[in-house]
């Protein structure tokens, strides 16, 4: 017998063990299901921590020892599963996630955004309602305050960039507001050295810029003897860089802040990656999707034990829906987190609604945080 038919032979074998299996494992799903009616009768709860490492340990004592490590993560993964089970069984139905569907009035009243005109969030502001009437504030806080107050319709924030990664603060504010994410887009961030007429490079000694400004070019600021002034964003550097007037002075912002504030492009394009952009959300005091949203942003947070975020994450693998990104923030006590994560697909769509509930069960606290279209 040569190698080919010896692995037709083993394969061959492995696929009627296979079958064993997944017969095996639809006998005990149906189990594991009456278990759920009986828990529902019983108003017991679905995670019985003694039992399943009862089962954990039974399993291992029967395997061999070199894969005892696999049978427990085996059981613990088959487990994990019939609790899902369990949970579309128990929670069918259930309250809406979100109010009903309105579709988004872009650029129907004041949208506000931090910083001054200049800003990279003016320009996603821009980009996103090129006809709104538009309003500087000073912080990110004052963009939630102003949503939230309905002294503006939409807020502009930046929440990731695609060299430095999650805007944590953004986060923290959309959970401390409890506003809502209506829409997204991404802007190509292009930094530029800017300063006065007549400053040459080599007479900078100070530079201005948002902290992200100075992450987003490390390679071209390292080494340089140069004084870095952080600021609340890019566009108010550039108001400060030219209020200098000492002719020691430069900013790193965008060519829209060098041309409204009377700066010269001293050196181009300084960012260390030419595909540096930022992702700008847009929020809103209430929920506003349609059926061509097609992004979910959830928050939420797990118990504290081996295998709670996996299992909150399961329903989502078992109905194939992606997970676009997920970020974690410190909660109000030491050692606990809250995740927010973005998944891809309508809340609209009953089977992910339906993972949406599962994964909720799991969890502490569990909150949709809006359905929009990507951009």
């Amino acid at each position: 017998m040569d190698t080919k038919e010896r692995m037709e032979a083993w394969r061959k074998r492995i696929d009627e063990i296979d079958d064993q299996m997944v017969d095996l494992f639809a006998a005990r799903m149906e189990a594991s299901r009456q278990v759920a009616e009986e828990k529902a009768r019983q108003n017991l709860s679905i995670l019985d921590t003694a039992r399943e490492q009862e089962v954990v340990d039974r399993a291992v004592a029967r395997a061999r020892g070199d894969l005892s490590g696999e049978v427990s993560l085996l059981m613990r993964a088959v487990m994990a599963l019939s609790r899902e089970r369990q949970r579309g069984f128990l929670f069918q139905g259930g309250p809406p996630l979100l109010p009903p569907p309105r579709a988004p009035e872009w650029g129907r009243g004041p949208c506000v955004f931090q910083g001054v005109p200049g800003a990279w969030s003016e320009q996603a502001l821009v980009q996103l309602f090129p006809e709104a009437e538009r309003r500087a504030v000073e912080f990110f806080e004052d963009v939630f305050i102003e949503v939230k107050g309905r002294r503006a319709r939409y807020g502009v924030v930046a929440i990731e960039n695609s060299q430095t990664g999650a805007i944590g603060e953004t986060y923290d504010l959309l959970r401390r507001y409890g506003c809502y994410i209506v829409g997204r887009t991404w802007v190509e961030i292009r930094h530029c050295l800017l300063a006065p007429e007549g400053t040459a490079l080599s007479d900078v000694r100070e530079v201005f810029s948002h902290p992200e400004g100075f992450k987003q070019c490390h390679r071209f600021l390292h080494g340089r003897a140069w004084d870095f002034t952080s600021c609340r964003n890019t566009a108010v550097a550039a108001v400060q860089a030219a209020a200098a007037k000492d002719g020691r002075t430069a900013a790193i912002g965008s060519r829209r802040a060098a041309e409204l504030n009377d700066l010269r492009v001293l050196v181009p394009d300084i960012m260390d990656s030419a595909a540096n952009r930022t992702s700008f959300v847009v929020i809103a005091a209430e929920p506003e999707y349609d059926i061509q949203s097609d992004l979910i942003s959830i928050t939420f947070s797990t118990a504290h034990r081996s295998g709670a975020l996996c299992e909150t994450l399961l329903p989502f693998m078992a109905q194939g829906i992606n997970l676009m990104r997920i970020e974690s923030r410190p909660a109000t006590t030491p050692d606990r987190y809250r995740f927010f994560a973005e998944l891809s697909g309508s809340i609209l769509d009953e089977e992910i609604s339906a993972a949406l509930r599962q994964a909720s069960a799991t969890c502490e606290y569990f909150e949709v945080i809006g359905c929009y279209r990507g951009a």
